[in-house]
């Protein structure tokens, strides 16, 4: 029996950039938990924005794409603040 292989969906434009703005906050979400000083804390994190991300994978439509998109900055710009509370 041979393995048929499907070809990539091809993303429109606006999928594309879309598809950029997930991956950059995804990382800008990484980069701000390596900054939490405990252990336990970092894990759970990565754990939770892991799953997040994972959850929603498959979500198609525009505008939930947008919302979650916004919902996650919101969280980034709340965690990055929380860590500079701590420092100071």
């Amino acid at each position: 029996v041979k393995a048929t292989r499907r070809k990539p969906a091809r993303l429109r434009v606006a999928q594309f950039l879309r598809r950029q703005q997930v991956l950059q906050l995804y990382r800008k979400i990484l980069r701000a938990i390596r900054e939490v000083p405990a252990e336990a804390d970092r894990r759970y994190l990565k754990d939770w924005a892991r799953e997040e991300f994972r959850r929603n994978k498959e979500a198609r439509e525009e505008d939930a794409i947008r919302m979650m998109i916004t919902q996650g900055n919101m969280q980034l710009q709340e965690l990055q603040r929380t860590l500079k509370l701590a420092k100071s």
